[in-house]
């Protein structure tokens, strides 16, 4: 029996960083906030959880594990002071693989400047080249972070003020080797819904936006550039270049073989032991089992291009139903 993908959640995405402080410090400046921290000094790294937690934000106050578009921050002891460690950011060989973050904001030429202001530099500007719509702006390790706007950029350009409150963590990007593959094991695996398809054919690829709709309407009136998706947290977008499908082996880097960076995405589910049966009858391949190691309540599921998949129970679900 399917287990109720309604209730299941794109918790969050997972980057490894150099300097804790620098990275929080960067996020934050985004407008995110700390929601959670995890310290495990035997094993000799910490994780930091930051999303969106203001006045206007998508899911003020809730658990953290009943969110969609955390940032998960791992930091290993020592690398900060490690002057040889080197993250790899996912956008260029032998690493490619994982290629963005983005996050959605009010009024994008205003949020830019600010992250400007702040002594943060830009892999691409609103200026440069042909899409004037979209910004990627670099945190302190160089991972990218798509800036896009909720509303038109005409709209916005003469507007001094941004309000982060408003920002949604809006997507992970990971590129895949064959659309098909990973569409299916996306829909029929995790009960994601595909959006969203965005086909570049001069470009030659395609982008396909997956993600746990709810009660999310998408706008079909959006135009001047603006993502008919920009205001949902916790979307899931595969790029696809076309013809990659057709190369022999491993195409795309999965972030945690050398060099490391980006770890995994989270699903976060109402029942996990029996989410972990439904996937199992499925014939996912596993990193990690439940009853795999020491910790019994997190697996892990590898999908075609062997990123990984970290699955959770979401707390509020069961704590409302042990009541």
């Amino acid at each position: 029996m399917a287990p109720d993908h309604s209730q299941w959640k794109l918790n969050h995405t997972m980057l490894r960083v150099k300097d804790p402080k620098k990275s929080v410090d960067f996020y934050k400046l985004l407008g995110m906030s700390q929601v959670n921290k995890m310290d495990f000094p035997d094993n000799k790294f910490c994780l930091y959880f930051l999303a969106y937690d203001g006045p206007d934000s998508a899911s003020t106050g809730a658990h953290w594990t009943d969110r969609e578009g955390v940032i998960e921050l791992t930091h290993n002891y020592g690398s900060e002071n490690d002057d040889s460690f080197v993250i790899n950011n996912g956008n260029k060989d032998p690493g490619k693989g994982f290629g963005h973050v983005c996050v959605s904001v009010d009024n994008i030429q205003a949020a830019c400047k600010r992250i400007e202001d702040a002594g943060y530099k830009f892999q691409k500007k609103l200026t440069d080249g042909r899409m004037k719509s979209i910004a990627f702006a670099l945190d302190p390790d160089n991972y990218w972070v798509e800036i896009i706007g909720q509303k038109p950029v005409d709209e916005t350009k003469d507007v001094t003020s941004t309000e982060t409150s408003a920002y949604r963590m809006n997507h992970t990007m990971i590129r895949v080797k064959d659309n098909e593959k990973s569409l299916k094991f996306y829909q029929d695996v995790f009960g994601m819904k595909l959006m969203r398809t965005s086909e570049q054919k001069e470009a030659g690829f395609t982008l396909y936006f997956l993600g746990y709709p709810g009660s999310y309407k998408i706008d079909d009136n959006s135009s001047n550039g603006v993502n008919p998706l920009a205001g949902k947290e916790g979307l899931l977008e595969l790029t696809w270049n076309h013809g990659t499908e057709k190369e022999s082996g491993q195409v795309y880097h999965n972030g945690n073989d050398e060099p490391q960076g980006f770890g995994h995405i989270c699903v976060s589910v109402d029942n996990l032991d029996e989410a972990c049966k439904f996937m199992d009858e499925k014939g996912v391949d596993w990193k990690k089992r439940l009853t795999d190691g020491r910790m019994k309540n997190v697996a892990f599921v590898l999908d075609p291009d062997n990123y990984w998949i970290e699955v959770i129970q979401n707390e509020r679900i069961k704590k409302s139903s042990d009541w």
